[in-house]
């Protein structure tokens, strides 16, 4: 099993489709290092030679920006434009789409939990204290308060 840019690449994979497991590489971007490094597309990663590995290690190094780099000048690149305060920046801070996509209408993951659906015992909205101050208030406004005259209830 091959090691590069510290990722080990599957097995019985071509070499075009394994080193799209590196982050930062892409299938267009895979293609440009074989052709470089003089490999078939169609190798398998099983196959290669240790002089393969080295070739690829090299251009790797050499001109990509793969794995921890990458991900650090994207995290950079998202915290700059949070920081700067732009829409994007606002986008990514409430962790809605940024890129220019349409907001699903339905709840999906990294929105919160689905509202829940009929009625039970679950699904009762809990009461704010505001909510139980006025309640509260109604249940006054019918206790009797005052002096009971004979059959007439006089209210304060």
């Amino acid at each position: 099993m091959a090691r590069i840019a510290g990722v080990d690449l599957p097995k019985k994979k071509h070499m075009e489709r394994a080193l799209t497991y590196i982050h930062g590489i892409g299938l267009t971007s895979a293609r440009k290092i074989l052709d470089e490094a003089g490999l078939s597309y169609d190798t398998n990663s099983d196959d290669l030679t240790d002089g393969d590995i080295a070739k690829i290690r090299k251009i790797l190094e050499e001109r990509y920006h793969v794995e921890g780099d990458r991900r650090r000048e994207v995290s950079m690149d998202i915290k700059r434009l949070m920081d700067s305060g732009c829409y994007r920046g606002l986008r990514h801070r409430k962790g809605l789409p940024a890129g220019g996509s349409a907001q699903a209408p339905m709840p999906g993951p990294g929105r919160g939990p689905a509202a829940a659906q009929g009625s039970g015992e679950n699904n009762q909205r809990q009461q704010e204290p505001a909510d139980l101050f006025f309640l509260l208030i109604e249940e006054i406004k019918h206790i009797p308060l005052g002096i009971a005259v004979g059959e007439i209830m006089i209210y304060g």
